[in-house]
């Protein structure tokens, strides 16, 4: 009779414990995957898989959550992808836009999936990622499968950071403004501008004021 094979190993990340415990108890109805650990966020879960690698216990799948404190999923996804290339990542979310995909997609995630998936889903995703393949949720490859037959146009391009910044340069905001209500620094509000306007084709801020209006970023002048 042929052994059984072991158990694949789940590092669950996420902030709210409600999720990690409902994810961990689901697992503990199967035989073949096994939750090893939880983190609440990005950073202890590099500081958790940084301990395991000392000791030779690595999982093969880290279930991630994208906004977390400390560090977000999307940072977390690429340095354990860097730092750990035996290890997959699965993305577990709210957030179900292109975006978000890509850039999880991007940095080496292995999977994509909305919390409203079921649990026989999350399990498949994770055995897909140990057998090396890629299982993005329906609804969002859908959403991915539109975005690629219709390329985005307009404020479509931006980014949600460069949204932000775009509705800022409407409100007549400077560089030094938007970088101290974003948390960033003036130099890459200066380059948020500059790609933005790259994007819409504009030369002007005035001009980028004018579209946010009449994309209802911000109502017009009264």
């Amino acid at each position: 009779m042929a052994e059984k094979a072991p158990a694949l190993e789940v590092l669950i990340v996420d902030d709210h414990g409600v999720v990690r415990r409902g994810i961990k108890a689901y697992f503990e109805v199967l035989d073949d995957i096994e939750a090893v650990d939880e983190a609440t966020d990005g950073q202890e879960a590099l500081e958790k898989l940084s301990a395991m690698a000392a000791y030779g216990e690595l999982p093969d799948v880290v279930l991630m959550d994208l906004m977390m404190p400390r560090l977000d999923g999307v940072s977390a996804t690429a340095e354990i992808t860097r730092l750990y290339p035996s290890v997959k990542v699965v993305i577990l979310t709210s957030f179900g836009e292109t975006e978000r995909l890509h850039a999880a997609l991007d940095n080496g995630a292995s999977g994509y999936l909305l919390k409203d998936a079921g649990p026989a889903e999350v399990a498949g995703a994770i055995r897909a990622a140990s057998r090396d393949e890629v299982f993005i949720d329906s609804a969002v490859a859908k959403q991915l499968a539109r975005s690629i037959s219709a390329p985005p146009t307009g404020i479509a391009l931006l980014t949600h950071r460069e949204r932000d910044v775009l509705k800022l340069v409407a409100e007549g905001r400077s560089n030094q403004e938007i970088a101290k209500e974003l948390s960033i620094s003036e130099r890459t509000a200066r380059t948020h501008v500059s790609n933005l306007l790259g994007k819409l084709n504009l030369r002007s801020r005035t001009q980028a004021a004018l579209v946010a209006v009449r994309a209802g970023l911000l109502p017009p002048a009264t």
